[in-house]
């Protein structure tokens, strides 16, 4: 165990991290040229091309250090992105240690220091690493000031690298020997292993990662998973390299994964305890914290046939994704689907490509919401959680509705504070705090509702800074709000699936975009159809399509005017009655673009 070394390599999005991930392969000879690629590590088509981390990935290298010793180090590479800090805070749990990279270009920035408190808490050993100093426009002595500040080292422990083209790469490989303490642990001590992901394989069943606290595990092992009290065979272990390895044993302080068959994906949890089944340990390892979803949208399959297939493709998203929360709903419009829940618009909008990708699930999204908290007048200390406008109860039983509110941090220049201050007054905002962190750089803290910067917010912050403002948020308390229900009637019916939950300054507004993109998006009837937006008995917003018309004169030529009107008149009740039996129905396409309005 002396010779072991668990670290994780975290930072702000696109500062470099799997890109030193490719470099400390290549240095310890890992993945041999042939095989090597940018991002090796991101095995998913999804990464690549969008060039962000999704998943956090673990694999194991060996490195020859200069006092004669071969040094076994498990690195797991972690996301970026605020929606994908569940992942970060299950890598750091598996670790002793963690690399802070920093972009010299660009500083700190708000995830870099949400990451290092995550770090800081499981009380990990921080080595800051100042990326891209190879480039023109990088700020070494500014940045490394910022460090200093943020976390109190000295100006010699900052090391400095490029991980393009391998500038530093030894220094680090030195550093995380030197300063990273090793795993502690027991091997004689009772099997205690941390399940820090999973992932489904057709063929082989549930592959386990853990992490061994305490104890040893071998091949044919019978071991119990703690907290579902399951018991299998251990038919495989082994290490984790690009591909799996097999091993006969692991020992404490290692990482690896185990294969007992699972073929039932409930029955494994994240954050769960393995142990053996004739000396189990005394009690199961502190897991992580339930994940809370920030945003509900619904998802339903377009054919009502695919709706078990839909079921077991998220319960094997789930294994791998273990942020993601979904319960089955039902909808008038859509017919049977789940109601999920996801940390942000990115990871909604992830899962929803991933289904498509991995499990060729094609499917419709509604408008997305956050959760709310009714109190009733008869009850006022219960309250009643709302997740669908569907759940809102009759307003005049209501005494309250409590939105959810979120703690802001922007990191951005001075000359951007203005605009800045006046997007997030827009969204009901109240700045808190100013702090100038250097002369160029000031941290602004919002207190936003949650519901605000679900959609637009994080998009229109990057295009009014220029790219230079960076964005965290935690979630704060929730407070009373003036919250109404917007339906969507197409001739005077409810279509469920579009209806919302917004605020009521801002209701007619949205009433009306929703309006005006059905109007293009629906095809025209043989009546005419009326498009409204309601609150309440209230119609806020309204669009009209006309009626398509039918030349019922077009046979008659010449003869009295009277022969005319007669089959004018006629065509009128016909439509006046159909438009009374016509059910105006919405097509799945209509759905798909109507809810891209938001974008």
């Amino acid at each position: 165990m002396e010779h072991f070394r668990n670290f994780c390599v975290i930072a702000h999005i696109d500062h470099g991290k799997s890109t030193l991930s490719d470099r400390l392969l290549e240095f310890t000879k890992t993945v041999n040229d042939r095989k090597m690629q940018a991002q090796t590590l991101d095995d998913m088509d999804l990464e690549r091309e969008r060039g962000i981390t999704i998943k956090s990935h673990a694999i194991q290298l060996y490195y020859p250090h200069s006092d004669g010793v071969q040094y076994t180090f498990n690195l797991i590479d972690t996301p970026g992105h605020v929606d994908f800090s569940y992942e970060v805070s299950r890598s750091i749990a598996a670790c002793e240690g963690a690399l802070l990279l920093i972009d010299a270009t660009q500083g700190i920035q708000a995830q870099t220091i949400s990451n290092l408190y995550l770090a800081i808490e499981h009380d990990l050993e921080i080595i800051p690493v100042m990326n891209k100093i190879d480039m023109e426009s990088a700020m070494v002595d500014e940045v490394a000031e910022q460090i200093i500040d943020l976390i109190g080292c000295r100006r010699d422990e900052i090391l400095l690298a490029s991980a393009k083209t391998g500038l530093g790469v030894p220094e680090i490989m030195a550093a995380i020997v030197d300063r990273i303490p090793p795993p502690k642990g027991d091997p004689k001590a009772p099997l205690q292993a941390l399940i820090f992901d999973s992932v489904f394989n057709s063929f082989r069943g549930v592959i386990v990662y853990f992490r061994i606290m305490n104890g040893t595990i071998r091949k044919g092992d019978h071991v119990r998973f703690v907290n579902t009290g399951k018991e299998y065979e251990a038919d495989e272990i082994g290490i984790l390299q690009l591909s799996q390895i097999p091993a006969k044993e692991l020992a404490a302080g290692n990482v690896g994964y185990i294969i007992t068959g699972i073929k039932i994906s409930k029955e494994i949890k994240v954050g769960d305890t393995i142990t053996h089944v004739e000396n189990p340990c005394d009690k199961a390892i502190q897991g992580f914290a339930d994940v809370k979803p920030m945003v509900f949208a619904g998802i339903f399959p377009i054919e009502n046939e695919d709706f078990e297939d839909l079921r077991d493709s998220l319960e094997k998203l789930q294994l791998n994704d273990a942020s993601l929360v979904y319960e089955p709903e039902s909808s008038a419009a859509l017919g049977f689907g789940f109601r999920c829940g996801f940390l942000g618009m990115l990871h909604l909008e992830i899962i929803q490509e991933r289904l498509s990708r991995e499990f060729d699930q094609e499917v419709i999204t509604t408008i997305p919401n956050v959760s709310y908290v009714a109190y009733m007048k008869k009850d006022p200390s219960q309250p009643h959680t709302i997740n669908t406008p569907n759940d809102l109860p009759d307003v005049t039983l209501i005494d309250r509705i409590e939105e959810p509110y979120i703690e802001a941090q922007i990191i951005t220049k001075p000359e951007y504070i203005g605009t800045i201050m006046t997007l997030c007054m827009e969204k009901r905002g109240v700045m808190t705090k100013q702090t100038y962190l250097t002369t160029e750089r000031v941290e602004l803290t919002f207190e936003l509702p949650l519901a605000e910067i679900v959609f637009d917010f994080y998009d229109r912050l990057k295009s009014i800074s220029r790219g230079y403002a960076s964005f965290d948020y935690a979630p704060k308390d929730y407070r009373a709000s003036d919250l109404v229900k917007l339906d969507i009637l197409l001739n005077g019916d409810s279509v469920d699936a579009l209806s919302a939950l917004v605020h009521r300054d801002k209701a007619a507004a949205f009433g009306r975009q929703i309006c005006k993109r059905l109007r293009e998006l629906l095809p025209r009837q043989q009546f005419v159809i009326a498009i409204q937006a309601a609150i309440g008995a209230k119609i806020v917003a309204r669009e009209t399509i006309s009626a398509l018309r039918k030349d019922v004169t077009a046979k008659c030529y010449g003869g009295d005017i009277t022969r005319k009107r007669k089959l004018l008149e006629k065509q009128k009740k016909g439509k006046k009655k159909m438009r009374q039996i016509g059910n105006v129905e919405v097509p799945q396409k209509a759905f798909l673009e109507v809810l891209k309005l938001t974008d």
